[in-house]
């Protein structure tokens, strides 16, 4: 048989097909894969399909093959198998950083990776209460750019933002540019953070990325912390509630037994419990105190009492007894 100009494209066609319309339960056909070529312009014979499978299975395509009544040719594992998928389609549709065009995009991208008949359960939505999605595209592009400085190790430059009652964006320090050392990335309660050390104040902090704008890499070498060999993004955000600044302290709380799980999933099973009679037990934390955490306190009910430092447990106190004068209308 003549060979046609498209010959030489013959196995990326039969790959293409098989990674994209076929899986277990849809095996591709010999007839079915030859009217693949020919449409392609390229001429197969019967025996040669079975050579071609040979080769793209010596090539590392896991080609499967059934017999029975519905024969034919399959692709066996992929490099993401379709649970994986569903798995990063949930993640991408849900998260709120990521805005609606680039999680429609991404999961395009995700469809790629399976067959057309697996693609049809990806398209599927998750819903989260009252989801909001981010508006602004920077962020996703921010994110690359600040991992991008961090493994260069280069300072970073922006502007920072607030929002005002209209809306409207709110510079802070008039405009003027913040220009920091960046250590990590965190994410936290739906957003991103960008933990850095600002030289000027010779301490870290913490920025939201979605508040970013105009944010450039610089050809500055990163500096970092007197004494800090490294920086621990998992410590950092375990102290810092919400992400919001505060005094670092090492407190210590008693708690009732019921809050033993509470504990340890804020904090992790290294911290260490130290029983305290038969219904209660004492633990210290490294927290930066903040309305946050005291926040966090309250909502934990009669069963924590603050106990040490004595600055800390005081400001709780004085926080509580404004709060009810408030309510109270004093």
């Amino acid at each position: 048989m003549a060979r046609s100009a498209n010959q030489k494209l013959k196995l990326l066609v039969l790959k293409d097909y098989l990674e994209h319309h076929t899986d277990e339960e849809h095996p591709a056909a010999v007839a079915e894969l030859i009217a693949e070529l020919e449409r392609h312009g390229i001429c197969a014979e019967r025996k040669s399909i079975y050579d071609d499978m040979a080769a793209l299975g010596r090539y590392g395509l896991d080609v499967q093959s059934r017999k029975g009544r519905t024969p034919g040719w399959f692709i066996g594992s992929r490099a993401f198998e379709l649970p994986e998928l569903k798995l990063l389609v949930d993640a991408v549709q849900s998260s709120r950083f990521i805005t609606r065009r680039k999680s429609d995009a991404l999961i395009r991208k995700l469809e790629g990776l399976a067959s057309v008949f697996q693609a049809r359960q990806l398209q599927r939505q998750v819903f989260v209460d009252r989801r909001i999605k981010a508006m602004n595209e920077s962020v996703y592009y921010s994110v690359d750019k600040l991992h991008a400085a961090i493994s260069a190790g280069k300072k970073v430059s922006f502007r920072y933002f607030d929002y005002n009652v209209r809306k409207e964006k709110v510079f802070r320090r008039e405009g003027r540019r913040y220009t920091v050392s960046p250590w990590g990335l965190i994410w936290n309660s739906e957003n991103y953070y960008l933990v850095a050390y600002d030289s000027e104040h010779r301490e870290m902090r913490h920025y939201r990325v979605d508040k970013m704008a105009e944010l450039a890499v610089t050809c500055l070498a990163r500096e970092q912390p007197e004494g800090a060999e490294g920086f621990d993004a998992a410590a950092y955000a375990q102290r810092h509630f919400g992400m919001y600044a505060g005094r670092e302290a090492s407190v210590r709380l008693r708690c009732a037994n019921s809050l033993v799980g509470v504990v340890l999933d804020r904090f992790g099973m290294d911290v260490i419990l130290v029983p305290d009679g038969e219904e209660h037990f004492t633990v210290t934390l490294p927290v930066a105190v903040s309305p946050q955490f005291f926040g966090w306190l309250f909502g934990l009910g009669e069963g924590v009492t603050l106990l040490a430092p004595r600055w800390a447990a005081e400001e709780y106190a004085a926080l509580l007894s404004a709060a009810l004068d408030r309510q109270r209308g004093e």
